[in-house]
């Protein structure tokens, strides 16, 4: 799968004051902290925070990927703790959050650890059932394989919560409830 670059509209243009300069430019322990509410590894947030100033958020994006590739298994265990469970929109049917409350308790039962997703790009009507389908699915993985699969979903949300902090947006959550991670 492609790995999105951020939109024209949101790169560095000669002569504006960008999200990227203040990245840039902020004191460590701001940016440590707003790293940590897109993936709450210090590990993670340190390297990316150490690697400043970044030329343009693309960049920034790539050096997040890489530090997430380097995430060891206590840095994920670290992560994974902060995460807030995806959750279905109010108005979905009582069933589906049954049916979704059950796949997560057997995951968790399984993995020892919550259920992480990127659901970026889902549109709402479909996040259910993309949630409940992928659970399903994961909950046959073995313990190394859904290892590496929810690293690469923590790898997907740290680019997508730094993204939409770039763009101003605040941060985005794993949950459509609006939640920050590890706050």
């Amino acid at each position: 799968m492609a790995i999105p670059s951020l939109p024209e509209q949101t790169r560095d243009t000669p002569g504006s004051t960008a999200p990227l300069e203040h990245f840039n430019t902020a004191p460590a322990y701001e940016i440590l902290h707003t790293l940590l509410t897109c993936l709450h590894s210090l590990r993670w947030a340190t390297r990316v925070a150490a690697h400043r100033p970044y030329p343009n958020p693309d960049s920034l994006l790539a050096a997040s990927d890489e530090a997430a590739y380097d995430l060891t298994p206590g840095d994920l265990t670290e992560a994974l703790a902060a995460e807030t469970l995806p959750v279905l929109p109010d108005d979905a049917y009582g069933a589906a959050h049954m049916a979704l409350d059950a796949a997560h308790a057997a995951y968790e039962a399984r993995f020892g650890h919550r259920f992480v997703i990127c659901l970026d790009g889902v549109p709402p009507s479909e996040a259910a059932d993309q949630l409940l389908a992928a659970i399903r699915s994961r909950l046959t993985n073995d313990p190394e394989e859904e290892r590496v699969v929810t690293a690469e979903e923590l790898r997907r949300l740290a680019r997508g919560r730094l993204a939409s902090r770039l763009r101003g947006a605040g941060s985005c959550a794993t949950s459509h409830n609006g939640a920050t991670p590890g706050t």
